[in-house]
């Protein structure tokens, strides 16, 4: 139950710190409302992904194990990836721009989400297999790792907002160090998914 409960954490400490259109959303939003006003918006992930889950997990319930393993290290191929890109980014902190023009609502957000193709890709590749594989060891550990998740992005969302609110997103040099860390989490968590998929698919 621990292992599902930092794939689901861990996987939405390092989520909630790469820039996208939640994030640019969010800043947006902050700079002309205020942090309090914006905080509700924290909230869009769970609301906005309910439907992207349910779809998710009834096409991958169908799936034979060895699809489900490959979908695995698929997941952790593009967990690598992503955490490649921060990696760049840490090293150029120049590039990165967020402040983009956004909508001002929660019901907005939840929009914001639903376009958003990482949701799509997360849910596919790293959760639905994880939540899938946690559920036939035993049904609590995939709430446990649906709630680690959500629980853990809600309030990194939420701490994402007050920072912004309040002291600029720690400048330049916090910024650089919150994408290190996310990194590394990604990278982690990519490691352990596709030595668990081969793993996998060794045994099948």
């Amino acid at each position: 139950m621990l292992e599902n409960f930092l794939i689901g954490s861990g996987f939405a400490f390092a989520a909630a710190l790469q820039p996208g259109p939640l994030q640019a959303f969010l800043v947006s939003r902050v700079a002309s409302t205020g942090w309090k006003r914006t905080l509700p918006a924290c909230l869009a992930p769970p609301i906005g992904d309910v439907p992207i889950a349910v779809l998710v997990l009834l096409v991958l319930g169908r799936l034979s194990p060895t699809v489900q393993h490959l979908l695995r290290v698929g997941g952790g191929v593009l967990l690598l990836y992503f955490a490649y890109g921060a990696l760049r980014q840490w090293r150029n902190p120049a590039a990165l721009d967020m402040r983009r023009s956004a909508p001002r609502t929660l019901f907005d957000a939840v929009l914001v989400n639903l376009l958003n193709p990482n949701p799509y890709l997360g849910w596919t590749l790293v959760l639905g297999p994880a939540a899938v594989s946690a559920w036939r060891a035993h049904p609590s550990h995939a709430f446990v790792l649906v709630g680690a998740f959500y629980g853990t992005l809600v309030v990194m969302l939420a701490l994402f907002i007050f920072l912004v609110g309040t002291v600029r997103f720690l400048g330049s040099r916090g910024q650089r160090a919150l994408l290190g860390i996310s990194s590394l989490a990604l990278a982690g968590i990519g490691l352990y998914l596709l030595i668990a998929g081969v793993r996998g698919l060794g045994a099948a």
